[in-house]
């Protein structure tokens, strides 16, 4: 009887998932074993994709030519760059939010998340007027007698607005991690004489580690793969993976090559995500015995 019950419990379980599986599978796996096919299928420039007949050029050209290899490592180390100085910035800045009180917690939080109701186009174009060559940093810089700088178009102006667009994803993690810490952890820490440094580093650390480790992993994932930032801040000089997909797809009308270069991507991020993330979780296993 109990076998039965628990047979019933099961297939109704099955039942109430299925239409979020059903939304999972049409939305997300179908697109990508779509896109896998694509990125097999011949594409000439005369006749266009033929999408019969199937080869292994693009991947072929994706791992022989060092031009693929300059872009792909400039994204990545922008991303690792980016997700560094997010989690520099951004525990510091959770920490401090959770020790704050009513009202002044519920009022800071509230602008770390009123630029994500912003469009990242807007925020783009809004660093570009500051960064440009008449913007405010330079017109700052001349008035206090330096000479005007480079910033717009280049590798310090895509990281640096990526740190503002992803900040909030690290901190919310941290954030809520920190939520569940005892305070009284952190006193008796105090108490027995450790320093203000030894308890955030013996004692909050280890403990807010899946926090930081999700906000990392968020973090890297999406600035690898953002378009807009470095479409409109990094311009036709600072090339990253996805702007590189964008010109197979819109300028060279090369379809296949876009999605080959498009699974390389979603693969090398899966492979650098899970790495980190079970290294990391090693280690805070073992921080915590």
């Amino acid at each position: 009887m109990s076998t039965l019950v628990a047979l019933r419990q099961g297939r109704q379980g099955y039942l109430l998932s299925a239409p979020a599986l059903a939304l999972y599978v049409s939305l997300l796996v179908i697109p990508l074993l779509l896109t896998l096919v694509l990125s097999f299928n011949v594409f000439d420039y005369s006749s266009g994709i033929n999408g019969d007949a199937y080869t292994v050029d693009h991947y072929s050209s994706l791992l022989g030519d060092p031009y693929f290899y300059e872009i792909f490592l400039r994204t990545f180390w922008i991303s690792a760059l980016t997700t560094l100085l997010c989690v520099v910035i951004g525990v510091p800045e959770a920490y401090i939010l959770s020790r704050m009180g009513a009202p002044w917690r519920s009022i800071f939080l509230i602008l770390i998340l009123t630029p994500l109701l912003i469009s990242v186009v807007v925020r783009a174009f809004g660093w570009s007027l500051l960064l440009g060559a008449d913007g405010l940093v330079n017109q700052t810089l001349q008035a206090f007698g330096g000479s005007p700088m480079k910033l717009l178009y280049t590798p310090f102006a895509v990281v640096i607005a990526l740190v503002h667009v992803m900040l909030p994803f690290m901190i919310i993690p941290v954030w809520t991690s920190l939520q569940k810490l005892d305070p009284a952890a952190e006193q008796a820490a105090l108490s027995l004489g450790a320093s203000h440094l030894t308890v955030m580093r013996k004692v909050v650390l280890p403990q807010i580690m899946p926090g930081v480790l999700s906000g990392t992993l968020i973090v890297f994932g999406l600035a690898a793969s953002s378009f807009a930032i470095p479409g409109l801040l990094g311009g036709r000089r600072i090339k990253m993976v996805a702007t590189l997909i964008y010109d197979q797809y819109l300028s060279e009308l090369n379809w296949p090559m876009g999605a080959a270069i498009a699974v390389a991507l979603l693969l090398l991020n899966l492979l650098i995500m899970l790495s980190w993330n079970r290294m990391i979780e090693g280690r805070y296993k073992k921080s915590l015995g």
